[in-house]
């Protein structure tokens, strides 16, 4: 079977970019360096929306990157199926383009958070990689994570089962205590509905290598490369 290709997405501020080509390869896959303004994706088999200040954060996090040529390129590949993963800014991103639901804010606490913490996982679909109540160790580092929604999407997302993750303690207990952001019912990272879009505020690209910590970040990793896997296999 044919290597899986990831494409990673540099917008004007991102920085995360470099270390999620990085990730890729060591997990495996064929990291493909996507420019902001390019119109096509290369052919790749899955995508990635870097963390980083795309835009400086201007207006709010993510509202101009979801304007740049590449993203309509993104817009057809998710809605074709592909496996697309939004790290940080990336999250905010694809909400802000409407390929999630929710929005990200400034942290409840209003101040900058760079820490590691531990996330539970609800489920990937289609993985048997970080099943329902797997708990990762990951690190975060944002100023607006807070995730919210109105009453009624946040009903929808709850009732179908949209949440990816979310804060909890080592042992896996969700409670305000180790939420670092505020995020409502301590959510850290969604899903679409049709499971091939995931979104999270934590950054499993500084999770990957067991020289330089913990791995919890793998799980997401390996994720995404089954799910490109699959679609090379569709075609091969």
């Amino acid at each position: 079977m044919a290597e899986a290709r990831v494409g990673v997405v540099t917008f004007p501020g991102s920085l995360d970019d470099r270390d999620a080509l990085r990730a890729v390869a060591f997990m495996g896959g064929e990291p493909v360096a996507v420019w902001h303004q390019a119109t096509t994706l290369d052919g790749v088999d899955a995508v990635i929306l870097p963390g980083g200040f795309s835009y400086g954060d201007y207006l709010r996090t993510g509202a101009i990157a979801r304007f740049a040529p590449v993203m309509a390129a993104v817009q057809e590949f998710a809605s074709g199926g592909g496996p697309v993963l939004g790290i940080c800014n990336g999250f905010q991103i694809l909400c802000e383009a409407g390929l999630l639901p929710g929005a990200l804010i400034r942290n409840r606490g209003l101040a900058f958070v760079c820490r590691w913490i531990h996330i539970r996982s609800e489920g990937l679909p289609g993985s048997a990689d970080a099943p329902r109540g797997e708990v990762l160790h990951i690190p975060v580092k944002h100023g607006e994570g807070q995730f919210v929604a109105s009453a009624e999407e946040l009903e929808r997302i709850e009732s179908e089962g949209l949440v990816a993750f979310r804060y909890c303690s080592a042992e896996g207990m969700v409670d305000e205590r180790f939420n670092p952001n505020g995020a409502t019912h301590g959510i850290a990272g969604v899903r679409n509905e049709a499971g091939n879009v995931l979104g999270m505020m934590p950054h499993p690209e500084h999770a990957v290598d067991p020289d330089l910590g913990p791995t919890g970040g793998q799980h997401v990793l390996e994720w995404l490369l089954a799910a490109a896997r699959a679609r090379v296999g569709a075609v091969t």
